[in-house]
């Protein structure tokens, strides 16, 4: 596991390792998927194409790398019933993907990168329940200030008309917690946001542990933290600075506490694996 473990500022280099074209289409800005600067990210990747979101995935993290969504207010507007329905990838290898298995039990929720709450339609309720768009997140974060994350993206999508996101994990530090014996536990989570209206972007940052702080920074802070270019076609000089990204406690009444359906849905799979 030492592939994730050095320190990341060390090994950002100046030109991309990896910068193949996308095959998924329309779902990044520009239609450029992230450039991969970090060296100790590129085995096992594979690129993966959903109906409303992509992903590039790691075989030795056996997660996500990053999920790429491009939001629309139109999109937004058509709503579909969560299917909670998650499952192993079959595009991967056995030996590459996450099974369920490898959850249970572990103290940790199967987060997703590309929000159920953003998908449109059956097909994508479905495919965003694939243990490939997961990583090992601690509960009260999941279902606390990253769902509060969400929700404000979501919100700000429908202010700004379109935005293009990305999300995922940093794995940082000597000591990567693993669970099932397979997967890496993320040390930290982004959602970095691209405007095209303005070409402004930024990014939430949170630590993958219970509390509600977060930080926003610049595409190009966590740029250096993640190993990763993330929007290839934005404008270096507005790489630099953050846009304005909304609090997300400003629809979260006054405390991270509220019941939300994250929190309902998780009651109800507890109460269910007690009784059968």
């Amino acid at each position: 596991m030492k592939l994730f473990v050095a320190s990341i500022s060390s090994l950002v280099l100046s030109t991309a390792l990896f910068s193949a074209p996308t095959q998924c289409d329309e779902l990044y800005y520009g239609n450029e998927a992230p450039d991969i600067l970090n060296a100790k990210l590129l085995p096992k990747t594979k690129e993966l194409c959903y109906n409303s979101f992509a992903l590039m995935h790691s075989g030795i993290s056996r997660t996500p790398l990053w999920s790429a969504e491009h939001l629309t207010k139109e999109g937004l507007r058509h709503k579909s019933k969560r299917t909670n329905d998650f499952h192993p990838e079959e595009q991967l290898s056995a030996d590459e993907r996450a099974e369920l298995a490898d959850y249970a039990k572990s103290g940790y929720d199967r987060g997703h990168m590309a929000p159920a709450a953003d998908m449109g339609n059956k097909q994508a309720q479905h495919e965003c329940f694939t243990l490939a768009n997961m990583v090992p997140q601690d509960a009260k974060n999941n279902r606390g200030v990253w769902s509060a994350i969400e929700g404000a993206t979501r919100r700000l999508t429908s202010q700004k008309g379109e935005l293009f996101v990305i999300t995922g994990p940093i794995f940082s530090g000597s000591q990567i917690k693993r669970i099932g014996g397979r997967i890496l536990v993320p040390t930290k989570l982004y959602k970095a946001i691209y405007d095209p209206s303005s070409g402004q972007g930024g990014a939430y940052l949170v630590t993958n542990a219970p509390g509600n702080d977060y930080e926003v920074v610049s595409i190009s802070q966590l740029e250096q933290m993640s190993g990763l270019k993330l929007f290839p076609a934005m404008a270096p000089s507005a790489r630099e600075n953050s846009m304005d990204l909304p609090d997300p406690q400003e629809h979260r009444g006054d405390s991270y506490n509220n019941i939300t359906n994250k929190d309902i849905i998780y009651l109800i799979e507890k109460l269910l694996k007690r009784i059968f």
